[in-house]
């Protein structure tokens, strides 16, 4: 067992009106060890000026979240298999929807990982059961309920 954190900040600025809603929504992720990350926000979900272009947003950090977990274990796998990969690219989209009256949430996330190959290429049936067994060893995909699926 590990323990893993994130402080989140935010603070209203100079002139800002909360009661109206008229405030930016920005905030720093701050990951520990260095990292702080700017986040907002998507701007479908709230327009600037009370979001920030250029930020994450969580939607889109739950995504990448989701990918980059499969892609470190795929690789793991991958290694422990015999196989060499020399890149590893994911183009992820999660569609956020309708789960229930008034409220929203991720519907799907789809991987589309372009992997490239060292050597001698798993089969189609090896590279479905290496995508098979990092999904089920993903501790985020184990800690959600969001459908995930990979396209290749």
């Amino acid at each position: 067992m590990s323990l893993h954190h994130a402080a989140v900040a935010w603070t209203l600025e100079p002139g800002e009106d909360f009661a109206a809603g008229k405030y930016s929504r920005a905030h720093d992720l701050d990951f520990g060890h260095g990292l702080t990350v700017p986040g907002s926000p998507s701007p479908v979900v709230v327009p600037a000026p009370w979001s920030r272009l250029g930020a994450m947003d969580p939607e889109a950090a739950f995504v990448a979240s989701l990918s980059a977990c499969h892609m470190l274990w795929f690789l793991d796998l991958a290694r422990q298999a015999g196989w060499v990969v020399s890149s590893y690219r994911d183009a992820a989209e999660g569609t956020l929807g309708r789960v229930g009256p008034g409220k929203m949430g991720m519907k799907k996330v789809a991987l589309k990982p372009v992997i490239v190959f060292e050597g001698r290429e798993p089969s189609a049936d090896e590279l479905a059961a290496l995508h098979h067994e990092a999904h089920e060893r993903c501790f985020i995909a184990n800690s959600v309920t969001t459908e995930v699926v990979v396209e290749s």
